[in-house]
């Protein structure tokens, strides 16, 4: 009874303590302890999985009974590690104190400093996909024609293309902000503006722009797009403003243009490029519509009229100068009698008493 007993298969291994306190790891076989007060045990543990798991870990590492059989991983607070097991990804570790078995299985350990915050790993997508890194790892993707910002601590750290992120999270105050680069169309609708002659009307107007500096874009304004939409309201509102409603209507391309410098150079403040702007609609009150269309009616009788009385005009100017060219000239005279008394007897029979006085002195008999 002074003596035990103990068996150790090839893929266990026996941790001994005495009187609670780490003494040895026992390999495969037949092992005799003596223990003549019964403060002996043995702890029997399974080295095909990796993981020792254990109240004592930390005495049981420091004693360095482990360090041909297994591999201690201790991670400070800014540490994280990746763990493959067989070249197949085993688990992320956060901070702590670690140990793998190396018995039956060929284990990597990557240790990693997150300070840095952002992640980046050759097989960063098998990572992600692992259970248990959704609490340790944030994904972030930013697609093609966009740009990612990494912010962290409130600083600026880079500027990303697109591809696939992953933030470490409790490290940092870290985020990457997303920006799209495309070209993007912003509706400026139902604006009611009071021109200078004191018509209210509504406008409609579209612009197209781009972000030409995203990190302007994000930290120049809370919302660029609603920043840009803001200000071609106001710069609708002065240039209509300072106009009549006829001078609007007759220069609605005079208008755009000005209206696009006025908004090209203020977008530029927050990092934006307008690529093109134009009023679509000018809808006018029922009112000012009906007495508008009474008065294009009448401008387009007035000049249907000037254009009767400049008809008219002209056929009687021709007719004065035919009468000055036969006044001037007898012989023409005749030949025109000639040219009517022969689409005269087209029609009808008649005789002709010609004489030295003409047509016009004779009398003309139809039979």
């Amino acid at each position: 009874m002074l003596i035990r007993r103990f068996k150790v298969r090839a893929h266990e291994r026996g941790l001994v303590f005495r009187d609670k306190q780490f003494e040895d790891v026992l390999g495969p076989g037949v092992h005799w302890r003596l223990d003549p007060l019964r403060k002996l045990r043995v702890a029997i543990v399974d080295v095909r999985s990796p993981w020792l798991a254990h109240a004592d870990l930390d005495v049981i590492v420091r004693s360095e009974a482990l360090r041909r059989e297994a591999r201690v991983v201790d991670l400070k607070a800014y540490e994280r590690a990746i763990v493959w097991a067989d070249d197949r990804l085993e688990a992320v570790l956060t901070p702590g104190l670690y140990a793998l078995w190396t018995v039956f299985r060929d284990v990597k350990v990557e240790t990693v400093d997150a300070r840095g915050a952002l992640f980046e790993h050759e097989q960063l997508a098998t990572i992600l996909e692992l259970r248990g890194t959704a609490p340790l790892l944030e994904a972030v993707t930013v697609e093609a024609g966009h740009a990612g910002l990494l912010f962290r601590n409130g600083r600026h750290e880079a500027t990303l293309g697109p591809g696939l992120y992953a933030l470490w999270k409790g490290v940092a105050r870290a985020r990457i902000a997303v920006v799209e680069l495309r070209e993007q169309v912003a509706d400026v609708a139902g604006q009611e503006i009071m021109t200078a002659d004191k018509v209210t009307l509504r406008m409609n107007a579209v612009v197209t722009f781009k972000v030409a500096d995203p990190l302007r874009a994000v930290s120049a304004v809370d919302d660029y797009r609603q920043a840009l939409y803001r200000e071609a309201q106001l710069a609708l509102r002065a240039i209509v403003g300072a106009r009549t409603l006829e001078a609007l209507l007759g220069e609605k391309e005079a208008v755009a243009r000005e209206l696009d410098g006025a908004l090209r150079s203020r977008a530029a403040e927050f990092g934006l490029d307008v690529v093109s702007l134009g009023i679509r609609d000018v809808i006018l009150p029922g009112e000012i519509k009906e007495l508008m269309n009474r008065v294009i009616a009448a401008q387009k009788a007035a000049e249907a009229a000037l254009v009767t009385r400049r008809e008219e005009t002209a056929a009687m100017r021709s007719q004065a100068n035919t009468a000055r060219l036969f006044e001037q000239n007898p012989t023409l005279m005749r030949l025109r009698e000639l040219e009517t008394l022969e689409k005269v007897a087209e029609k009808g029979r008649l005789s002709v008493v010609v004489g030295e006085g003409g047509l016009a002195g004779r009398i003309v008999k139809l039979v």
